[in-house]
């Protein structure tokens, strides 16, 4: 009886203190996964396709609007903040200057250190690039080109990756005039890698700007 007692006592604490060993006050303020107030963690299992790609290392949050701009971060950027590219783009999404001032971003420097604008700079772009393809979305979602199936999310990624022009070109010449970035990263690849996520949320927006406040 004595032996059963001191097996479970032990018992429950080694799992106190793996518990408290993988517990950490200071990964709640990891400032590469900033959630905003209108957005929520749902933990899925990650499909086989998405297990190539995803850093499993880091949380996955499956299909909801958090796991499709942490998917996008980690492809373009390994969720940086402060990642410049050999072609000048910035940030944990990877973004130009161009864009950024189109949105009310002009400081280079306040953009690359603050984390919290370049999340708010991120959803300001998607609702223009929502905007800018709605039609697009509504004639190609639910079809097949190139052997991918077209879905809001890869559409926006797309747009991400190449701009709302290129996507077009795309999708009405049904993949023949196909796309790729500086790095050989293809349009149909974004297409494929953040189909199916839930962007509905994201309100169309042409002049979608960013409070810098």
């Amino acid at each position: 009886m004595l032996r059963k007692y001191y097996f479970f006592a032990g018992l429950i604490l080694s799992v106190a203190f793996i518990t408290l060993g993988f517990t950490s006050k200071e990964s709640e303020k990891d400032s590469w996964f900033y959630v905003g107030d209108d957005e929520e963690i749902i933990s899925t299992v990650p499909t086989l396709d998405e297990s190539q790609y995803v850093n499993l290392e880091l949380p996955y949050t499956g299909k909801s609007y958090t796991g499709f701009k942490q998917a996008i971060a980690i492809r373009e950027s390994q969720g940086q903040y402060k990642l410049v590219n050999p072609f000048g783009y910035m940030g944990k999404y990877q973004f130009g200057m161009s864009a950024l001032r189109s949105i009310g971003i002009k400081s280079r420097s306040e953009f690359l250190n603050n984390p919290r604008l370049q999340e708010k700079a991120f959803k300001a772009l998607l609702s223009i690039n929502k905007a800018q393809l709605s039609a697009e979305i509504e004639k190609f979602e639910g079809k097949i080109i190139n052997g991918v199936k077209i879905t809001e999310s890869g559409i926006l990624a797309a747009a991400h990756l190449g701009g709302a022009g290129s996507v077009k070109n795309y999708l009405h010449s049904n993949g023949k005039r196909k796309f790729k970035d500086g790095f050989g990263t293809s349009m149909k690849s974004y297409f494929k890698l953040f189909a199916g996520y839930d962007t509905s949320h994201i309100i169309p927006n042409m002049n979608a700007k960013v409070k810098l406040n």
